[in-house]
């Protein structure tokens, strides 16, 4: 039976709160500066010195503005660490604009699809209401990029600029999400009806050709051919003529990028170790690279990334940035504030309690360039982000070690720095995971 809180309940909390010496002073710094600033740990500031056994040298940071595009940018920035590397070009940015044309372009007719496909359930089925809940974003996935990439190439940035809608997407992504909802509305009732499969295709091809023509006017038409001009980082001049995105890439990058695997660490118990998952209607490409995932134990996520930062190459990684980090001061530690000694309650979960019950899932996507290894062991890691320079250490983050165990969520890694058996495991068939499940949140 449930019960209401009582007048007397209250007169208790009251009571217990009145005897608490502590309890005056604590309201006033709570009221004034705030939780996070009230429970701030100094001291535990000091042991995340931006210092690292291995630091790779990968240039300035970006910014991804007013926009969800992080793990684009982080993907991007992987790449261009390399081609900057090679080209001299220490100050060279790939196009996040020209990518998130296309992402948003393939989502659409990713959300169509979708639509038709559930068409047949009521629109207050769990999966029609997640659909419709957000029909597309700026977030994305690892395996979307590639699936993008493969598809269309790349470009650098002085070939397809920033515009105002891709720094700052919020007006195109309410626009678009409006327009895509409309399309739902007239394609269920088309299947309703019983119209061919024939003439939907047809129709839908007429909304493609809106949305289409909607990106361009906020993003600027997608370029097919380029000739690229540049100085390098020795003003040495340089001209390429005639490219395409698929012949830049090729050229510039051509990493196989059928060789870059996501790894999670996932440690609930639907999910066991050694064992691969994708989720269901999470995508942007209809026929490219799948989203999967193989799960493995912290230990062997750690030094899968460890082992790439010593072969001298950068790490993707997607963790829940929001939770226990100074955002100005660029640190992520779990003992960077002290919420449970503040209010005397014990706030601790497992992760994967987090996970299951909702308080924590991936949320940003950056990537590691350096980690501090003492005896062997990780101590703390090095993090470029996208956020610009004027956080952090101009724009690097420190992440300690025990932040990592318990909020990161996912690496990419190359295939060669498995051991056999993960290599077996991360080969199986994937098992389907719901589409609310939080290893499909988008960073």
């Amino acid at each position: 039976m449930s019960k209401a809180i009582s007048m007397n309940q209250i007169a208790n909390f009251q009571a217990d709160l009145d005897q608490r010496p502590e309890a005056k002073v604590i309201e006033r710094s709570v009221t004034k500066n705030g939780i996070l600033a009230s429970s701030q740990d100094i001291q535990a500031m000091s042991q995340t010195t931006p210092v690292f056994s291995i630091d790779l040298d990968t240039g300035d940071v970006a910014n991804q503005k007013q926009s969800g595009r992080c793990w684009m940018f982080a993907a991007l920035n992987t790449m261009r660490h390399s081609l900057a590397e090679k080209f001299n070009l220490k100050h060279f940015e790939l196009s996040q604009n020209y990518t998130f044309f296309w992402d948003k372009f393939e989502k659409a007719n990713y959300f169509y699809e979708n639509v038709l496909a559930t068409a047949d359930q009521a629109t207050s089925s769990r999966k029609v209401a997640w659909l419709m809940t957000t029909p597309q974003q700026d977030g994305g996935q690892w395996d979307m990029l590639v699936a993008i990439i493969q598809k269309y190439g790349i470009v650098p940035k002085s070939v397809m600029p920033e515009t105002y809608n891709s720094s700052k997407s919020a007006e195109i992504n309410s626009t678009l999400n409006l327009k895509l909802r409309k399309d739902a509305v007239e394609l269920r009732e088309l299947v309703a009806a019983g119209t061919s499969d024939d003439a939907i295709q047809e129709r839908k091809e007429k909304m493609l050709n809106e949305v289409y023509r909607m990106l361009a006017y906020a993003f600027g038409e997608p370029v097919s051919h380029f000739d690229w001009e540049y100085r390098d980082d020795k003003k040495q001049y340089h001209i390429d003529q005639n490219l395409t995105p698929q012949s830049f890439f090729e050229k510039y990058v051509g990493w196989n990028l059928d060789d870059y695997v996501s790894i999670i660490n996932a440690p609930t118990d639907d999910k066991p170790y050694n064992h691969t998952y994708t989720i269901e209607m999470l995508g942007n490409v209809l026929g490219g690279r799948e989203v999967k995932h193989l799960n493995v134990s912290m230990a062997d996520f750690k030094q899968l990334a460890i082992k790439q930062l010593q072969a001298g190459q950068s790490v993707w990684f997607g963790c829940d940035v929001g939770q226990s980090s100074d955002r100005q001061k660029g640190v992520m530690a779990t003992d960077v504030y002290s919420k449970d000694e503040l209010f005397d309650v014990d706030l601790s979960m497992s992760k994967a309690e987090r996970l299951d019950y909702g308080e924590s899932l991936m949320t940003h996507a950056m990537v590691i360039t350096g980690v501090d290894l003492v005896d062997g062991q990780p101590t703390k890691w090095k993090v470029e982000n996208s956020w610009g320079d004027k956080v952090g250490t101009k724009g690097f983050f420190v992440m300690s070690d025990a932040w990592m165990d318990e909020y990161c969520y996912q690496v990419v890694v190359n295939k060669e720095f498995l051991s056999d058996d993960l290599k077996a495991a991360q080969a199986e068939e994937p098992t389907v995971l719901a589409p609310w499940d939080p290893m499909g949140a988008l960073a």
